[in-house]
């Protein structure tokens, strides 16, 4: 199969019948054999049952339906599992994305070799100060910590080899960070496409300026897992170490103070009035925590099922 199409959706029942004709009409047009994976996230209205009718008509439908909504990185992941194609392109259900756009996506991973292509909303509809600046702060640090330069990472409309949907794991809201988590897998080789963005024609927009926050929180989580996952003890043993040694100097530094006043014959004050011997007994305390807390990490990580799951692109 040359290509699958990934619809993540919730509440789309308007614009899932004329999304699947301006699909099929592409695919048509380029003679490639597809299929539509539309994975229905717990809507409330009559999308499922759009689903099912299309299905009825055209073999190249198929449909995942949720009991309840998940989110769209789990949408993703088992959209992701059921794909057959060669390329596999994810988009998003509200017509906002062009399908005209397939048949370059799935020429710069057939023809030029990308591993993923993102698509790049240049020239927006629904651009706002309230939205926009958020955004360009978002993805101009999505670039600075994953090395990735891509104008907008959370584009919907991705196309990737089908060797890399099946090598990543989509969880929580992880799906903004794709190109990052393919580049954690190995696959480096990451575009990008000026994309078409066209004006929602049915309903509203399902995600707030919650994702923003949500968006920062799991970038963190990303790179620190990326970077400590396999060895969390250098990072919390590090740490750990240092802010003991600079307790346990300051420490040292009290006491010494106190012994100089006693051998000089001078008024000696309690090591406990001075607020640096309770500043250095935190340090100390909170350096042996985060040691034990990397100790601990290192143990259950050495232990995980996961710790030599590697990709291995070529074997002979």
């Amino acid at each position: 199969m040359d290509i699958s199409v990934v619809v993540p959706l919730f509440n789309e029942e308007e614009s899932l019948g004329e999304l699947f004709s301006r699909i099929k009409q592409v695919m048509t047009k380029r003679n490639f054999s597809f299929e539509v994976i539309f994975i229905n996230d717990g809507s409330t209205d009559k999308s499922w049952q759009v689903i099912e009718s299309l299905q009825l008509n055209n073999n190249e439908v198929k449909g995942i339906k949720f009991r309840r909504n998940y989110g769209k990185s789990p949408a993703l992941f088992c959209g992701f599992e059921k794909a057959q194609g060669n390329v596999v392109i994810t988009m998003d259900a509200d017509l906002q994305d062009d399908p005209n756009e397939i048949p370059e996506l799935y020429d710069m991973i057939q023809q030029k070799g990308f591993d993923l292509v993102s698509g790049w909303k240049k020239k927006r509809h629904d651009s706002t100060l309230a939205k926009n600046i958020p955004s360009k702060i978002y993805n101009a640090t999505a670039r600075k910590i994953t090395g990735i330069k891509l104008h907008d990472m959370n584009c919907g409309l991705k196309a990737y080899k089908n060797e890399v949907i099946k090598h990543i794991e989509v969880y929580g809201e992880m799906h903004r960070y794709i190109p990052y988590l393919a580049k954690n897998a190995g696959f480096t080789n990451i575009g990008e496409k000026v994309v078409a963005h066209q004006k929602r024609k049915f309903g509203k927009s399902k995600f707030g300026l919650s994702r923003f926050v949500n968006g920062y929180l799991d970038l963190i989580s990303l790179w620190f897992l990326s970077r400590f996952g396999r060895k969390p003890m250098h990072f919390f043993g590090l740490v750990g170490s240092l802010m003991f040694l600079l307790g346990f100097l300051a420490t040292l530094a009290v006491g010494a103070i106190k012994l100089y006043a006693i051998v000089n014959n001078l008024r000696a004050p309690l090591v406990t009035d001075s607020p640096y011997f309770f500043l250095a007994l935190l340090a100390m305390i909170l350096g042996t925590q985060l040691f034990l807390t990397g100790f601990l990490g290192e143990l259950i990580s050495r232990s995980s099922t996961e710790r030599n799951n590697y990709t291995i692109e070529k074997e002979i």
